[in-house]
């Protein structure tokens, strides 16, 4: 085995705890990565939150990260030691399902290993998370992370960037299309820049006005305040596109109101139970779908789009040794628009800090 040093959930307080960590040895197939930035999201906060330590599980989180590959296994053939790579949310698959064979392994219908809180398909162990100096992955689920992208900023890509890419891709936006964005967090910022990059007349929907500055910033034409009745009236079946990135439970009916007749809403926030009023749909054959994470293939092509384009996160960095101030932070929405995790300071001995 290989030993580490990561952030484990602590299941008396609650906090995160700075201890040493295992990691299997190498298999031919495998990368031993050294992690060096790592995003913190919702998923993460929930995970902490929620987390029993009676269940014998531990709780290492952290699934969007960036590093360099530090060895390699016997059967390796698109990495080498000094890549620089990234790693998102899902670190195995079963390969053989309808879904993995398209290309969309976070379908897949065996239902895909986490890089945290998952079982590995071999041995059986809990996946530990990117809250931590080293990880170990496939290497069909490591992507090359372009030069032109800061790796501190890329890592959210991996997870919140995926998670928005592929709705925008497979619904055609693009010049002529028009998108909303509604909720301008960690995933609505990034939806914003891809859908502008993408040629597509981008607006953000938001309760309040003070996102308008910023989105404006980020290249949207406008702001609709969906607390307004006269704005909402006057975005009546405007948009091809609303892409919906609110993390909490909320009424659709105002969304759906703003798609264009054949036009989609696609919700990628919140993923818990909805009601939908079937007319709200019918009155201008309208869609309801939803996305979640990405497959392979697109991840990739999404690296090198925001490469080409000069894509990445808005963050705040913070020393790995600050992530209970992040996840404090988070709860209360007190971050634009992405925590990331410098996890250099792990090299340090805590006598020495």
């Amino acid at each position: 085995m290989r030993t580490t040093t990561g952030w484990q959930a602590d299941g008396t307080t609650g906090e995160l705890r700075r201890t040493p960590l295992q990691r299997r040895d190498l298999r031919p197939d495998d990368l031993a990565v050294r992690v060096d930035h790592c995003g913190v999201c919702h998923t993460d906060l929930h995970a902490v939150r929620s987390h029993d330590p009676a269940a014998g599980r531990p709780l290492v989180p952290g699934h969007e990260f960036t590093g360099v590959v530090t060895a390699t296994g016997s059967a390796v053939t698109r990495f080498s030691a000094g890549d620089a790579v990234a790693v998102g949310n899902i670190v195995d698959s079963c390969g053989e399902c309808p879904m993995c064979r398209a290309g969309q392994e976070n379908f897949c219908q065996a239902f895909p290993t986490l890089t945290y809180g998952g079982v590995d398909r071999h041995d059986g162990s809990t996946t530990l998370g990117g809250w931590s100096r080293e990880y170990v992955v496939r290497e069909g689920f490591a992507y090359a992370l372009p030069a032109a992208l800061d790796p501190a900023a890329a890592a959210p890509l991996l997870c919140a960037g995926i998670t928005v890419w592929e709705p925008l891709r497979s619904l055609g936006v693009g010049p002529g299309t028009r998108v909303a964005v509604a909720g301008l967090g960690g995933l609505g910022h990034l939806a914003v820049k891809f859908a502008v990059a993408l040629g597509a007349d981008t607006s953000v929907i938001s309760r309040s006005a003070d996102k308008a500055d910023d989105a404006r910033r980020l290249g949207a034409r406008d702001l609709v305040v969906s607390t307004d009745p006269d704005q909402l009236a006057d975005a009546r079946d405007r948009f091809d596109v609303v892409l919906d990135t609110v993390s909490a439970p909320h009424d659709l009916r105002p969304y759906l109101r703003m798609v264009a007749m054949d036009g989609t809403l696609s919700m990628v926030g919140y993923l818990g139970p909805v009601t939908v009023e079937t007319m709200d749909l019918l009155v201008g054959r309208k869609k309801l779908g939803s996305a979640g994470s990405g497959g392979r293939p697109s991840t990739a092509a999404m690296l090198d789009f925001c490469a080409e384009h000069g894509i990445t996160a808005d963050i705040e960095l913070l020393a790995s040794s600050q992530v209970d101030e992040a996840l404090t932070r988070l709860g209360r929405n007190d971050v634009r628009y992405r925590f990331v995790l410098d996890m250099s300071d792990l090299d340090i001995s805590p006598a020495a800090r």
